[in-house]
């Protein structure tokens, strides 16, 4: 590198020296000097004698003004995946070299070669790591996880306030890190379901953290936004999509209602994949908003501010489409506590009484909180202020885009049970079952989920578990295979209660054994016979030839509930691997954890 004396600032004698100094210097040493330079710019415009002595650029400096940041996210739906690649497009824009990857693809050796790392992970079911962080996030707490003295780092949880463990896997990845000897870039952000203004709050942050180190360009002050793509309409700008058809799929005399929803997409845009989601945003049940409006005496055209920007809405329309008023959180009750004349309610929340107040929320909602514990002193508009926003409910989409151009279908369960006294609805379930008819509207944005997808290679054989609603991505896999003509295997298990009312597309799964596109199918229907029997039970019953096929190569998939099917499933899989393969305990669950790894073992669980 030479320097033109003609075309540059400096005299003869200062481009020699230059030239003589500059291929010397390390790219470490180029960095920081542009960085010192920047800084003594700075201090010579903000006053004299500010100026520090230079030192040259030892390995802590060389870190803090690295420009490599590496993200890590774990997540099962997707919203921690998403977040994660609006955090690597911002850096990007402000001049870092960025590396993406979910948790099971990095390999936990190079964790000590990183100098700046960004956790972007949500929390699964009572404090779990979402499947494709469990494997990193075992490795960080074992005994082989490495001294991280040189690590600057920064955490975003993602989590639901309703469950007792909120956020804790990013609560557990933010201590481990600080515990091996990283240093905090910027505070652990701890989200709610309304995760957009503190993730955007949590990404400003990172970015300033790490600018004032001397690694970025400049800021660029475009809002951060959690989705991905060129689409118009997203989670913050959900599409108002016209209902086409809604049936119940249960036969008469179940005890169940399974409503079969099919949407319209026309001019929206969007578009999705075999695996993805629905977001919906619900309205809550009008009688429901009535009740609070009756017990308060409050006035229904009240006008009251919904959010930070001051938007505002009469407090009927505010209850029934803006706040979420049927679930209760502890942070909830922690501020309603300074609203309330009640000692009872004083108590509740004091420390100490953890399990009381785990017992109170169970199963309770706004109502009763507003009836068991007068007087309220707090104004209508501080009331509602403490409110969480609705958050939208996910649903796994049950067709394919391919078959079923401009529409996406959904298969949802309604929700209704007892507690306390009073008869409980599910909001988004019973909205669909008892309130949407064709022509009426929803809105709804297309959650990506790279966690639940089939294989690349249509030859490849897929099994796959969904009692009950956990059928809806498979129908939408089985759309979608057909018509594509893939040419791989196919087996479905599914189970529910009874065969002649709650064979959830029945015909369809017939149609698709008679031409071929699916292979075989197993249905357990729990309450035939005299004994309980569950999907799991025509897996062990059938367990060598589905060890064969997973020793074919076969992708497994699991869609349901978590806490009771999908565990119960987990465990006989590693069963029928043990006894099937001649392998030990340990041996067999490394044989799944291998599988997961490879992503031939995905779940959708909820």
């Amino acid at each position: 590198m030479q320097l033109q004396v003609l075309n540059s600032p400096f005299n003869q004698e200062q481009a020699e020296l230059l030239n003589r100094i500059l291929p010397t210097l390390t790219e470490s040493q180029k960095v920081w000097l542009s960085g010192f330079l920047a800084a003594a710019q700075f201090s010579s415009v903000s006053g004299p004698g500010n100026v520090q002595t230079a030192e040259l650029p030892s390995g802590n400096t060389a870190q803090a003004i690295s420009k490599d940041v590496t993200i890590l996210f774990g997540s099962q739906t997707g919203n921690a995946q998403g977040l994660a690649k609006t955090a690597a497009k911002k850096l990007e824009e402000n001049g870092f070299q960025v590396t993406i990857q979910s948790m099971s693809d990095f390999k936990p050796n190079n964790l000590k070669k990183i100098h700046n790392l960004l956790i972007v992970t949500s929390t699964h079911g009572e404090g779990t790591p979402p499947d494709n962080a469990l494997s990193f996030h075992e490795y960080l707490h074992g005994k082989r996880a490495p001294k991280l003295d040189e690590l600057r780092f920064s955490v975003l949880a993602l989590g639901d306030s309703s469950y007792e463990f909120f956020c804790q896997t990013g609560k557990d990845l933010d201590t481990r890190l600080g515990e091996l000897g990283g240093t905090r870039l910027y505070p652990r952000f701890d989200c709610d379901l309304d995760y957009d203004e503190p993730a955007s709050e949590w990404l400003s942050g990172v970015l300033s953290s790490l600018n004032e180190a001397g690694g970025g360009t400049h800021v660029s002050e475009e809002a951060p936004s959690s989705q991905i793509g060129d689409a118009v309409y997203s989670r913050t700008n959900p599409f108002k999509a016209e209902v086409l058809e809604n049936i119940n799929l249960n036969g008469r005399g179940s005890n169940k209602e399974t409503r079969h929803l099919e949407l319209s997409l026309e001019g929206s845009g969007l578009t999705f994949e075999p695996g993805d989601s629905l977001g919906i945003y619900p309205e809550n049940d009008p009688a429901l908003v009535q009740l609070l409006l009756d017990e308060m005496n409050w006035d229904p055209e009240q006008i009251v501010t919904v959010n930070k920007k001051g938007d505002v809405l009469p407090l009927k329309d505010a209850l029934v489409s803006h706040y979420e008023i049927t679930t209760l959180t502890k942070p909830l009750l922690e501020k309603a506590a300074l609203l309330s004349g009640s000692e009872k309610l004083q108590e509740l929340v004091s420390a100490g009484n953890e399990d009381q107040l785990k017992g109170y929320l169970d199963g309770r909602d706004l109502l009763d909180l507003l009836r068991d514990f007068t007087p309220w002193i707090g104004s209508v508009q501080e009331i509602v202020s403490i409110l969480r926003k609705m958050p939208s409910r996910l649903y796994s989409i049950s067709s394919s885009l391919t078959a079923n151009p401009d529409e996406v279908h959904l298969t949802i369960g309604a929700v209704r049970f007892n507690a306390h006294g009073r008869e409980r609805k599910g909001v988004c379930s019973i909205q669909a079952a008892e309130r949407l008819q064709p022509g009426d509207t929803v809105s709804i944005y297309i959650q990506h989920n790279d966690n639940f997808k089939l294989p690349n290679n249509p030859e490849t054989p897929i099994i796959m578990v969904g009692p009950g609603t956990g059928a809806a991505p498979f129908r939408s896999f089985m759309q979608e295979r057909e018509e594509t003509c893939a040419k791989g295997k196919t087996w479905m298990f599914f189970g529910d209660q009874h065969f002649v009312t709650d064979f959830l597309y029945q015909t369809e799964w017939q149609k698709w054994l008679n031409n071929g596109v699916l292979t075989k199918m197993d249905v357990a229907f729990s309450r035939d016979t005299a004994e309980k029997v569950y999907v799991q039970h025509r897996m062990i019953e059938q367990s060598k030839e589905l060890f064969e096929w997973l020793q074919a190569g076969a992708h497994l998939y699991i869609c349901g509930d978590e806490k009771h099917m999908a565990h119960d499933v987990h465990h006989t899989l590693i069963k029928i691997i043990e006894k099937e393969g001649g392998l030990s305990r340990e041996q067999a669950e490394e044989y799944l954890a291998e599988m997961q790894q490879q992503k031939r073992y995905q779940r959708d669980v909820y």
